[in-house]
């Protein structure tokens, strides 16, 4: 069975950990999903990062947004679900951490926490 293509979208300044967390539970054996690009790169975005995520995000079959506490105001996620929506591709929203209150990002979904149970159904 082909693994699910996933655009990952974080909060840069505050999340990155988690992009990483992401990507190493991608690699697992039985993983349902693999990983084709993860957001922002650099701190400073390329002048071409939007053009450059559109073409991963109408690549990917679905975008997963890592939420963190201050995710629901980052601009390049708030832009890429955007992106996400206008391509019609499905977006899902996993809590990043395990203790906190989060606000989930606009237009992206209800929140689901983040369990390998969770990841098999939603990105499968």
């Amino acid at each position: 069975m082909a693994k699910k293509r996933v655009f990952v979208s974080f909060d840069f300044d505050n999340d990155r950990a988690l992009k990483d967390f992401i990507i190493g539970q991608s690699r697992n054996n039985d993983s349902p999903f693999e990983i084709i690009d993860h957001s922002l790169k650099e701190a400073a975005p390329e002048r071409d990062w939007e053009k450059k995520a559109g073409a991963a995000i109408s690549r990917a079959e679905i975008v997963l947004v890592m939420v963190g506490a201050k995710t629901h105001r980052a601009q390049g996620v708030l832009k890429e679900v955007a992106m996400a929506r206008k391509a019609g591709v499905k977006i899902v929203q996993i809590i990043g951490y395990r203790d906190g209150d989060y606000t989930p990002v606009p237009d992206a979904g209800r929140l689901y926490a983040w369990n390998w149970d969770n990841l098999k159904k939603l990105l499968s």
